[in-house]
């Protein structure tokens, strides 16, 4: 299994809403894409006050790597992802992408 981790560091113009609707849009795809098994999101609650910047994120869970290529490579993703970039303080540079085989 991959989980495939995303930590988001949003402009603060960028309401909760606008969030989650990406979040959403991005979990629909389990529907159309073979071997994701799961997408949970929310907000960052930094208990240890380690990550401040990064104020949400999202773990989806892929079944192999055939899976999380398919995610990426989806027209969908692909239109999600640029609005998502878009939406984080300095573009990409917002954006922390973690890739763990459990």
């Amino acid at each position: 299994m991959i989980k495939h981790c995303v930590f988001l560091n949003f402009k603060s113009e960028t309401s909760e809403s606008e969030q989650f609707d990406i979040f959403e849009g991005l979990s629909n795809l389990k529907n159309q894409i073979e071997g994701l098994n799961d997408f949970e999101y929310g907000n960052n609650l930094d208990f240890e006050q380690k990550s401040a910047d990064f104020n949400s994120g999202f773990i989806a869970s892929f079944e192999n790597r055939q899976a999380l290529l398919e995610y990426n490579e989806h027209p969908e993703h692909a239109l999600l992802g640029s609005k998502l970039v878009s939406m984080c303080k300095g573009g990409h540079q917002g954006i922390i992408v973690f890739d763990i085989e459990t």
